[in-house]
C-alpha cells in the first residue's frame, strides 16, 4: 500500500516579506543544521519572520532564524537559538545573489522554510524594497480582488 504524500511540507512562511518588497528571483538553498535544530523543526518550533541573509567571504548565512530548542532534545548541547547558520548553494548561485547585492543595491529575504523529501530547505529571493506608496497600493488590489470575488459569488 502506497503511503499517501502530506501536500502541506511548508514548515515557517515569511508573509510579511511580501508586504515589504519586490521580488526579483528565487533560489532554494539547503541548510546546515545541529541536531537538536532538526528535531525542535519537526516539532514546529521555527520562525523565519526575523531572518536577515548575508554573503560573508564568498559563502552565505542566515542569521536571526529562531529554532527554539526542545527540552528533551537539547539537555547535553549548549544551544543558541538564533545563531549564525550557514546556507548550502552553488557558487554560481552565491555569485548571482553577491551581484545583485553589490551592482543593484537588493537585499536577499528569506521567504520560506519547508521539507524536501527528508531535507530541510529555505527559499531565498533576491528582492527590492517597497515604498510606503507602493504598500497602500498593493492593500488596495488586494481589497478589490476581495470585493470582486465576494460580488461573483453573489452573483452566481
Amino acid at each position: 500500500m502506497k503511503k499517501s504524500k502530506n501536500t502541506n511540507d511548508t514548515i515557517a512562511l515569511n508573509k510579511r516579506a511580501r508586504h515589504e518588497y519586490h521580488f526579483m528571483s528565487k533560489f532554494e538553498a539547503g541548510l546546515q543544521l545541529q541536531g537538536w535544530e532538526v528535531k525542535a523543526i519537526r516539532a514546529g518550533k521555527a520562525n523565519i519572520t526575523d531572518s536577515y541573509v548575508f554573503i560573508k567571504d564568498g559563502e552565505a548565512y542566515v542569521s536571526n532564524i529562531n529554532i527554539m530548542p526542545l527540552n528533551q532534545a537539547s539537555t547535553h548541547v549548549i544551544s543558541d537559538p538564533t545563531r549564525v547558520r550557514k546556507l548550502l548553494l552553488q557558487k554560481r548561485e552565491i555569485e548571482e545573489l553577491m551581484g545583485g547585492l553589490d551592482r543593484q543595491g537588493l537585499t536577499i529575504v528569506a521567504t520560506a522554510m519547508y521539507w524536501k523529501a527528508c531535507w530541510i530547505k529555505l527559499e531565498i529571493q533576491l528582492a527590492k524594497g517597497k515604498q510606503e506608496h507602493d504598500k497602500r497600493d498593493a492593500v488596495k488590489d488586494k481589497d478589490w480582488a476581495r470585493q470582486k470575488e465576494r460580488m461573483m459569488k453573489h452573483s452566481a
